[in-house]
């Protein structure tokens, strides 16, 4: 059974953040609240719970995961950003925006675009994943909490307990976060790519 973490929407309590966090460098994946919407999360090499992101999100290897990043400097160890693109990303962060960029070194090869070698980062403006993402010292590897067959993600901490009780190991409460996941820009390529239109205003990458 998943463990229920009540959170405090705006004054995390670093208690249960800390109990959080350690959950999750013991192989813990967690259902969490964003700026856009839940997501699924573990750590950067947790092979086992990246297998079950991908099983309860019905994913195929060509799903781009996302680096949730504490800010801008620890975004930039795992992707490669040119001065365009620093501008462009710096500008949008933090915000409801996931950002595909060629991945460094630092990524773990399951995590990469099989052909493009690229992954998806953000810096969310969420005060609870903020919380979670500084205690932990390292981006959160992360999923939108989208299950197959469904039109919009899951928004109420309760019912992903009841849900996927069985399928995670803890879920965080803070509140609705709403329903829209974040607008997905790929700069991979020689122009900016909208790949999906999201929370985030699109109008600043037209």
């Amino acid at each position: 059974m998943a463990k229920y973490f009540d959170v405090h929407p705006a004054n995390p309590q670093p208690r249960t953040i800390s109990t959080v966090v350690d959950s999750i460098r013991s192989g813990a994946l967690v259902a969490y609240p964003t700026d856009s919407c839940y997501a699924l999360g573990c750590q950067l090499g947790n092979r086992d719970a990246i297998g079950r992101i991908k099983s309860i999100r019905n994913l195929d290897d060509r799903h781009h995961f996302t680096l949730v990043c504490h800010d801008f400097a620890q975004l930039a160890q795992f992707v490669r950003v040119d001065n365009d693109v620093f501008r462009a990303v710096k500008a949008a962060t933090p915000g409801s925006y996931t950002f595909i960029l060629p991945a460094t070194k630092e990524v773990p090869r399951q995590l990469l675009h099989p052909k493009k070698k690229t992954v998806g980062v953000r810096i969310p403006d969420h005060v609870v994943t903020q919380a979670l993402v500084a205690e932990l010292g390292e981006p959160l590897l992360s999923s939108t909490l989208l299950l197959p067959d469904e039109e919009e993600p899951l928004t109420q901490g309760w019912e992903i307990k009841e849900r996927l009780d069985h399928e995670v190991d803890a879920v965080i409460d803070s509140g609705d976060c709403g329903t829209e996941p974040t607008t997905v820009i790929d700069f991979s390529g020689d122009e900016p790519e909208i790949v999906r239109r999201g929370a985030g205003d699109v109008s600043r990458f037209e």
